[in-house]
């Protein structure tokens, strides 16, 4: 009863996928910074993500991730592929206590994007869970 399938090679039958094209005027932008790495989403106002940026994609390793230029190289890089898709006005949600939060958003605006709202989504610690109990010897 078992069957014989036959394993195609799937590189040479892959074709590359279109980008498809969408007018979509506004959207949103979510920045994620940490100590080590530096995360840009472009999305529409459901959530759907156009484009998409990390400065491990652009090539950059070690420490040099988690610089201020980083954060700017990926907005641009980002921003370039989220305006084919004819984005003019967005929102900026930032989250994270990396160092290249402040030149992220300047860098949106540098790229001809509408910044309207700029807000900070950082998760809050309050209080944190119950520590263990006291040790005794």
């Amino acid at each position: 009863m078992a069957q014989n399938t036959k394993k195609s090679n799937s590189k040479s039958s892959a074709k590359p996928k279109k980008r498809v094209s969408r007018n979509i005027s506004n959207g949103q932008v979510h920045i994620k910074t940490s100590f080590n790495n530096t995360i840009v989403s472009f999305t529409d106002c459901e959530g759907n993500v156009l484009s998409w940026c990390s400065s491990g994609k652009l090539g950059l390793k070690g420490s040099k991730k988690s610089t201020p230029f980083a954060a700017q190289s990926c907005v641009e890089d980002a921003a370039k592929v989220a305006k084919e898709h004819g984005i003019q006005s967005v929102e900026v949600f930032v989250k994270g206590p990396g160092s290249g939060r402040e030149l992220a958003i300047r860098s949106l605006q540098n790229c001809d994007l509408n910044v309207t709202l700029i807000k900070d989504v950082s998760p809050i610690a309050h209080n944190g869970c119950r520590p263990p109990k006291t040790r005794r010897i």
